[in-house]
């Protein structure tokens, strides 16, 4: 079946964001996501998911493990299970990209402690 964000089971985070499921399957997850302006997610850990952030349009901040990763378009990085992370739109216009979780993160979500500076790559 052809997917799309027109067709997608569609949902809100953080009161503002956006979440299309592409692929939403106990072995693998694939959402696009949408984050307005100076959004963020809470930081956080999986015990067993890997994730790969790919973005699509806008820059984003990613923090894996205290090291922050600015990611422009055609840009991703990949966290491995048990590696606090968070991202972040610190810009001034949308951010779109694609979060891949294998298997998927239903259930296997750690909120971390923020961290008071992460260090730049």
């Amino acid at each position: 079946m052809k997917i799309s964000k027109a067709n997608a089971p569609h949902y809100i985070w953080a009161d503002q964001c956006d979440g299309w499921h592409l692929v939403q399957q106990p072995e693998l997850s694939v959402i696009h996501e949408r984050m307005p302006p100076h959004t963020a997610e809470v930081r956080h850990y999986h015990e067993q998911a890997r994730q790969l952030f790919f973005v699509l349009t806008g820059t984003a901040e990613l923090e894996v493990d205290g090291e922050l990763h600015t990611l422009g378009p055609q840009e991703g990085c990949e966290v491995p299970p048990g590696v606090p992370h968070q991202m972040k739109n610190v810009s001034s216009g949308d951010v779109e990209f694609l979060v891949v979780s294998h298997p998927q993160t239903r259930g296997d979500r750690v909120e971390a402690p923020p961290l008071a500076e992460p260090k730049r790559d």
